[in-house]
């Protein structure tokens, strides 16, 4: 379908399906909020779970396609490569919240055992990697239990957001999670769901295309599949963590901008499960190379120093921003450097 695309079209139709991603995204935070607000489940588990699995949903569709392909490495890396650009665009939000640091005005508990979670989640395909070359009916056991972690995960998240064990220290600068309007919790939520289900099928149709397209730009201008699920469709499906966080940060709604990077990226871990499935060669996780271990051991990196910035709560950096704003753009930006020109 898209082979027979010139150059100038095919960058077009990438350029749009990024757009629609963006645009439905900017809604799909507004009624997120709203949604967390009418159906008491609060900003955190809003936007770990809804707004995070719902604008991840272009990502599944890019690195489920790119399985389904036989190629292992972009499916692998886009879901990786995702992870830790999604994790640096919270930096990019600590930058435009000139109040405090972001980690330490938006403290919740719930986002910080989701970053401790995510962290879990990472370490399996790592195990798997290193493990048995082994596949049951082509799907890899670690699979199972990476998903079977998940869900269980969600679930001890929403214990620790109605039954938190500690709480933290209150200042001037920390930001609750409280429903912009008293009558808001009173009203129905079907309205806002539907739409938001709209919004979450159109992402997930863009996703579509952003996959083909990206295969096209690994066939035709020999790029490898790690730098372009890495670098470049893994970043445009992110894009929405981008402006949902910003747009949240924005209107106020802190817990729900750092609960939904961070959720987005624990559900970003499922992008490999899926991609095991549709892999149909064996195992996703014995198909992939050093490359894309670079890239989730970097994932991995950015989301222990966004933890400890979660927990150390440091008012002001020296940049006026938080030290972990300024580690996350620091390790980022020496990862592309190592992918674009040390692997030249």
């Amino acid at each position: 379908m898209f082979e027979s695309l010139a150059t100038i079209p095919l960058f077009a139709v990438f350029a749009v399906a990024g757009l629609v991603v963006i645009a439905a995204s900017i809604r799909a935070t507004k009624l997120a909020d709203t949604i967390a607000d009418r159906t008491h489940m609060g900003e955190a588990m809003a936007g770990g779970v809804v707004l995070g699995g719902a604008t991840s949903l272009s990502g599944v569709v890019v690195s489920v396609t790119g399985a389904w392909s036989g190629d292992a490495s972009f499916a692998f890396s886009n879901a990786v490569g995702g992870i830790a650009a999604q994790t640096l665009f919270l930096a990019l939000a600590d930058l435009i919240y000139r109040k405090a640091n972001l980690e330490h005005a938006a403290a919740e508990p719930a986002n910080m055992f989701q970053a401790v979670m995510l962290l879990i989640l990472l370490s399996m395909p790592i195990a798997a990697m290193a493990g048995p070359d082994v596949a049951y009916f082509g799907i890899h056991p670690a699979s199972v239990v990476l998903f079977l972690a998940y869900l269980w995960g969600v679930r001890l998240s929403t214990s620790v957001r109605e039954r938190p064990m500690w709480e933290p220290v209150e200042t001037n600068e920390t930001r609750h999670d409280e429903p912009e309007d008293a009558d808001e919790s009173d009203r129905s939520p079907r309205g806002p769901i539907l739409v938001f289900a709209g919004l979450v099928a159109l992402m997930g149709a863009a996703g579509w295309v952003i996959s083909n397209v990206g295969s096209q730009f690994i066939d035709r201008y020999g790029l490898t599949s790690s730098l372009v699920g890495s670098l470049i469709t893994a970043v445009v499906t992110s894009l929405p963590e981008l402006v949902t966080t910003l747009v949240a940060v924005r209107r106020g709604a802190l817990q729900l901008a750092v609960g939904g990077i961070i959720g987005g990226n624990t559900f970003d871990t499922l992008f490999l499960v899926f991609s095991d499935v549709a892999y149909r060669d064996g195992s996703l996780f014995h198909a992939v190379g050093m490359q894309d271990l670079y890239w989730l051991a970097t994932g991995m990196l950015m989301t222990a120093i966004l933890l400890g910035g979660l927990i150390l709560r440091q008012k002001q950096g020296p940049a006026r921003i938080g030290i972990e704003s300024a580690l996350m753009i620091t390790f980022y930006g020496l990862a592309v450097a190592v992918e674009v020109f040390a692997r030249a």
